[in-house]
């Protein structure tokens, strides 16, 4: 070997271990910053229009306004949403020094994504995966998050380059949501995420069904415009959790067009109070409870009872076997439905319920207007199907009459055990 040829063989090799320095270095900063982050979740969908950017939007949303200190990441680079979505495509991140600030919706939602530094909304951005991997691990390294509980990453349709990076790059990922619409030819796309997910190794923490249906303003009748349970059944089939459907609602659309932020604008909506459902069942997939509260540790059922009820009227389900509380409510074959009004049981009716399949009966009890369940024992899976209904769920009760156990609940003194069940 001549020494010109020794001295380019030893100026490439000084090359290499100066970019394997900097790949350590970074990585080192990046595992630093998302450190002080509690909960990293991706939401993917295989397919694209299924509302994935909107629902990443608004559980982000739901979940700053239960408390939680949020951040918000949008990596579609091709058509960042984000912006749009929340009316901040305005607004210009600070940068100095090696660090982006993210923008500031709230006190407790940060928002970072590419819309905020084009310069133009119709600008395209045309790069391959080596430029898409180099942003994504700038928003992770030098985006000052601070301490956050969560960071919600919006992902482009697909699994490709950017989903990829994600799961390569931060640590101990939690896991991802997975967004479908209930048609066949959504779901079957949206499968490929889940395989994706598995395949690198990140948890499905669950599926969403995006447009579930749509409730007639004029008569009330549900509408099911692309059908409906698909995203469920896709769930099952595949062995992954269920987090709730999110129904089609005008309001979303409108609301999405002007930038305003619509769970906070139409709270009172079924479809906000479904992305609230949502929220809880995430919560408890993830041992969570639903809230920033400042309680002691236990569960939600246990904090649940000792409190006074002073609603005006409440209607709450309670699955009974020869005339007393059903060990497991999925066993029964009837429901008690007891109807209380100023603290005073006024009505008591038996139902019976439909065939027990997972979902069914939190869908069932919701017609029936039931606003609480009290239950022996339940399994997580199933409190998540109930709570994404909107039905407070209360475990561990004795086996005690329909109105002793109303009667305990409505003034505080149910006594609560242990959950029963273990599945």
């Amino acid at each position: 070997m001549s020494a010109k040829a020794g001295q380019q063989t030893g100026k490439e090799a000084a090359k290499s271990l100066n970019r394997e320095a900097m790949q350590v270095l970074e990585q080192e900063a990046l595992n630093k910053r998302m450190g002080e982050i509690q909960h990293k979740i991706m939401v993917l969908s295989g397919k694209g229009g299924v509302g994935k950017s909107t629902v990443a939007a608004n559980l982000a949303i739901t979940l700053a306004l239960d408390g939680y200190h949020m951040g918000l990441l949008d990596i579609d680079f091709h058509g960042p949403s984000i912006p749009k979505l929340l009316g901040i495509e305005d607004r210009v991140p600070r940068m100095g020094q090696g660090t982006i600030q993210p923008i500031e919706m709230s006190a407790n939602l940060k928002v970072m994504s590419m819309g905020f530094l084009l310069s133009a909304q119709d600008l395209a951005v045309i790069w391959r995966g080596p430029l898409k991997m180099g942003a994504i691990k700038q928003f992770l390294k030098d985006v000052e998050w601070g301490k956050l509980d969560y960071l919600i990453i919006d992902s482009p349709p697909g699994t490709g380059d950017e989903p990829l990076s994600v799961a390569q790059l931060i640590p101990n990922i939690d896991g991802a949501i997975v967004v479908t619409s209930p048609q066949d030819l959504s779901v079957i796309d949206v499968r490929k995420s889940i395989t994706f997910c598995r395949q690198v190794s990140v948890p499905v923490l669950g599926v969403i069904e995006n447009m579930s249906g749509l409730v007639c303003p004029h008569c009330g009748r549900e509408i099911q415009v692309f059908k409906k349970g698909g995203g469920e059944r896709m769930a099952m089939e595949m062995n992954v959790p269920f987090l709730g459907s999110i129904p089609i609602d005008p309001q979303l659309v409108e609301a999405s067009d002007k930038g305003v932020p619509f769970v906070s604008e139409y709270s009172k909506t079924e479809t906000a109070k479904a992305f609230e459902g949502v929220v809880q069942t995430l919560l408890v997939g993830m041992g969570e409870s639903h809230g920033k509260e400042t309680l002691p540790p236990e569960t939600k059922s246990e904090r649940s009872a000792p409190q006074k009820k002073e609603t005006s009227s409440l209607k709450i389900a309670i699955p009974v076997s020869q005339g007393k509380l059903a060990a497991h409510f999925g066993h029964s074959q009837q429901f008690a439905l007891v109807e209380a009004e100023g603290g005073q049981i006024k009505k008591t009716t038996l139902a019976t319920p439909p065939p027990h399949e997972p979902g069914a009966l939190p869908r069932w009890l919701h017609e029936q207007g039931a606003q609480v369940i009290i239950a022996g024992g339940m399994g997580r899976r199933a409190q998540g199907h109930f709570e994404s209904q909107g039905i407070q769920v209360v475990i561990g009760a004795a086996s005690l009459t329909p109105e002793e156990l109303v009667r305990g609940y409505l003034d505080g003194t149910l006594e609560m055990g242990e959950n029963i069940c273990d599945h």
